[in-house]
């Protein structure tokens, strides 16, 4: 006890009380200062390095679709060129195909929108590099990368301490 008669917190308690702290929780997404889980698997925050950022792959739907249509498009357009067709056609028929030809643009453009492709965290594990983490929320995605990362920081400078709480502030005797 100090002269006021406030107990002090010790090193060793205050670790142990930064270890169980929880920085993110939702179901199935665990965030706490040594642990990161997200449904089955978890790692330990200290095992983790070379986090990065990025997007997965695109909706197989959207790309097949954009597939087929770019596909139709330009077989009607090479079957109009070799026929002869090109020649007869209006202003307005050229206006009407080059309209057509954006099809494939649009239907990637719509799918993109639709089921945009997800946010990836990835991470190297004992020299691995491992998909730590996947969401179609751009919100949540962020939430649970900055825990992550605060995690880390953590981890790496012994914690995080209020500097005026922590400090043992001059008080005159009286």
């Amino acid at each position: 006890m100090n002269p006021q008669g406030a107990t002090r917190q010790t090193r060793s308690s205050r670790t142990t009380a930064q270890k169980s702290t929880l920085l993110y929780a939702r179901p199935g997404i665990i965030v706490t200062v040594d642990r990161f889980t997200v449904g089955r698997n978890s790692w330990q925050v200290t095992e983790l390095t070379h986090l990065q950022t990025g997007r997965g792959p695109h909706d197989r739907v959207a790309v097949r679709a954009v597939l087929v249509t770019g596909a139709m498009v330009g077989g009607v357009g090479l079957l109009l060129g070799f026929t002869g067709g090109l020649q007869r056609l209006t202003a307005g028929a050229y206006l009407v195909l080059g309209l057509v030809f954006l099809l494939p643009v649009l239907v990637a453009l719509v799918g993109d929108r639709w089921r945009p492709p997800a946010y990836e965290l990835w991470g190297r594990r004992r020299g691995d590099r491992v998909l730590l983490f996947s969401s179609d929320d751009e919100r949540q995605f962020g939430q649970v990368t900055r825990a992550l990362r605060r995690a880390r920081e953590m981890n790496r400078y012994g914690g995080w301490e209020d500097p005026l709480a922590s400090a043992d502030p001059w008080r005159p005797t009286r």
